[in-house]
């Protein structure tokens, strides 16, 4: 029996008085004596990087490669004390625009020391930080700016053109812009027509030198930020988060990582790429900042990403699924263009590798040697130091993830969780196998369970408890700014309920397998939990996403795939068929075989008959933002879907009957 990594605090309860029926509620085994105390002297966003001023001034805290003709050169850094006395300017120039303790300021870009120095002297003042998405367009910024009644914003460069769109409208309540880097003349003028200021960095750092203002007190419960989630329907939704939550969650991943043997400390790494408007990068920053470690940032560019690391050779990498399938299908093109003796090499050296980790071998000692002289080269591509690599966001696909545990050379960590949820909720542990495809158990801090929910056939009391997964603790938000009605509809009883479907394990990870709301009935009255499906389907190497659709006036499924190109041109070329990708994708050969593809698991899986697809669409072109068919976190906008494949979808029934 392996062990099982949660413990139950609270029995389940039957359904009663119209709820439903509630699973056991459970907390994690590093939590059996309680949740890990709040760190002393840690009251606020600000106290945890106040204190590491203090403790380390001289550590290397944020981190920049120069361009120095034309040509990038090596990480220039800045001390935790060099950050904090720009700090303090930011704060008191802030300050001497009138901007007084509960303000909005708005911060819109991509991640730059100036970002984390912006909301350094947010923190500093107790004023709250107000990501504005550098992917959602002029129009979701205009409506941030508005909603959450932004007085001033800091502005990557590049972006102030994209801000000024936002005017006249924003400027009702927008009175002051802050470039990170130069402002031409032209765009003073545009804004000064509007009664706005606006001020380049090194102009906005002089404004405040002749006022010392004293810092507020910060309590607990002081909301620190408003994270606007993108949403796959409606408008953002703005996620006040208070300091407690943060302190919060940094002493359940402290606790979480000591107990793995995995303790962060001042001389690890981070590579800051992921945006910062988001709670997931937001999150882990603000840990490594408690420990007095550096963060360095990327050049902004995915396609340099690679060389950034190779220079930076950061300990710690977070990803999205997006990122490591990236990452997978290029180490897929190398071996095999590697000729057929290393491919095979290689191939016996996985398969020996990965024999070991299931059979319950630690990862550094399943096969030391095939480390060194195979899987060493995959390390060396991340810069050769990382330990952890941490996945989120959305789910990572199994045969991902099982081949970056082999190859990676470090613990590959899946984990979940919400904005809502400040993060990190559940995480897979390091050196566990069998939580391959799982989230893990709870982070050390948070209470779970699981809610059933009967029109889908879900039961949190069954031998497998299946159901709405419900979280409880003091990392939760304090609900949706100016959205009273939509917080009592997700907070009931002290419990958040996520909206997505997990299923307990019996080692206590936790699997999620659908989405609560993305069900939909056929015209014979079946109904189709659609994310539990296309996980089912999307788990193959021929497939890089899939969106199934099922219209309720017809009794059967169609899909749109992103099938994956370099293993949908090898099928190709062992088939003797010619063309390129966009030509593969319309070849009813190709088509036949995928379709072959997702029948076949849908065997292996024993899906009923009226969950196999009927027809697929291939298109070359992955889902994108772009085309607002996904969310910045890359979930899927399901309406947006349905209204931009409304023709192919229409043709697919047609021509399946």
């Amino acid at each position: 029996m392996a062990e099982r990594f949660i413990i139950e605090v609270e029995p389940g309860k039957p359904a009663k008085d119209g709820r439903p029926a509630v699973g056991p509620v459970y907390r994690s085994l590093f939590s059996k004596d309680g949740f890990p105390p709040p760190i002393d002297g840690l009251d606020s966003c600000w106290d945890i990087f106040r204190l590491s001023v203090e403790k380390y001034p001289n550590n290397r805290m944020l981190g920049c490669r120069k361009i120095v003709d034309g040509k990038p050169g090596k990480y220039v850094w800045m001390t935790y004390k060099e950050v904090y006395d720009i700090v303090i300017k930011v704060g008191n120039s802030i300050r001497s625009c009138g901007i007084e303790q509960g303000g909005k300021c708005g911060i819109f870009g991509a991640n730059c020391p100036e970002w984390i120095m912006s909301m350094e002297a947010c923190n500093a003042h107790g004023l709250y930080c107000v990501p504005l998405y550098d992917t959602l367009g002029a129009g979701a910024v205009e409506f941030i700016i508005s909603h959450a009644e932004v007085s001033i914003a800091f502005v990557e460069e590049k972006k102030v053109p994209e801000l000024l769109k936002t005017f006249p409208n924003a400027v009702k309540y927008l009175k002051t812009v802050v470039s990170f880097g130069a402002v031409t003349p032209q765009q003073k003028d545009e804004v000064e027509k509007f009664g706005v200021a606006l001020y380049s960095w090194d102009e906005f750092l002089q404004l405040g030198n002749k006022n010392q203002f004293d810092l507020p007190v910060k309590k607990k419960s002081d909301i620190c930020t408003i994270m606007y989630t993108s949403g796959t329907t409606g408008e953002p939704k703005g996620v006040m988060i208070s300091n407690n939550s943060i302190v919060t969650l940094i002493a359940g991943v402290k606790r979480f990582l000591e107990s793995v043997n995995e303790a962060l400390t001042m001389n690890d790494v981070y590579i800051s790429y992921l945006p910062l408007a988001h709670i997931f990068d937001r999150a882990i920053e603000e840990c490594f900042i408690n420990h007095g470690a550096s963060i360095g940032f990327w050049r902004g560019d995915v396609k340099l990403l690679t060389e950034d690391l190779g220079e930076l050779k950061p300990t710690v990498f977070c990803a999205v699924p997006r990122v490591l399938d990236r990452i997978y299908s290029g180490l897929q093109q190398k071996i095999s263009s590697g000729g057929r003796l290393r491919s095979t090499l290689f191939n016996i050296a996985y398969a020996r590798k990965l024999q070991y980790l299931k059979s319950g071998s630690k990862y550094h000692e399943a096969s030391p040697i095939s480390d060194k002289v195979v899987f060493s080269k995959v390390k060396d591509g991340l810069g050769g130091k990382v330990r952890l690599i941490l996945s989120g966001a959305a789910p990572l696909s199994s045969h991902v993830e099982a081949f970056l545990r082999v190859v990676a050379c470090a613990h590959v960590l899946q984990g979940y969780g919400l904005t809502e949820t400040c993060a990190g909720t559940f995480v897979s542990l390091p050196n566990q196998f069998d939580m391959l495809g799982t989230v893990g158990p709870p982070v050390p801090n948070v209470d779970v369970c699981l809610e059933s929910v009967p029109e889908m056939e879900y039961d949190a009391l069954s031998s497998t408890p299946r159901g709405e997964i419900c979280v409880r603790g003091d990392t939760l938000f304090s609900g949706y700014y100016k959205c009273e009605d939509l917080t009592k509809e997700v907070m009931v009883d002290g419990w958040f309920h996520t909206g997505d479907i997990g299923e307990w394990q019996p080692n206590g990870s936790l699997k999620i397998i659908d989405r609560k709301k993305n069900i939909f009935k056929l015209s014979q009255g079946e109904y189709v939990a659609v994310e539990n499906l296309e996980n089912v389907y999307g788990n193959n190497p021929i497939i890089d996403s899939i969106w199934l659709y099922g219209s309720s006036f017809e009794s059967f499924l169609v899909s749109v795939v992103n099938p994956n190109k370099q293993e949908t041109e090898k099928w190709a070329k062992q088939n003797g068929l010619s063309g390129d990708f966009n030509s593969l994708c319309e070849n009813s050969k190709v088509k036949e075989y995928i379709l072959g593809e997702l029948t076949k698991a849908g065997k292996e899986k024993k899906l009923k008959g009226f969950e196999f697809i009927k027809a697929i669409h291939l298109d070359p072109v992955p889902f994108d933002m772009e085309r607002d068919l996904l969310t910045p976190t890359f979930k899927k906008k399901r309406p947006q879907l349905l209204k931009y494949y409304k023709d192919v979808i229409d043709t697919m029934y047609k021509d399946a009957k």
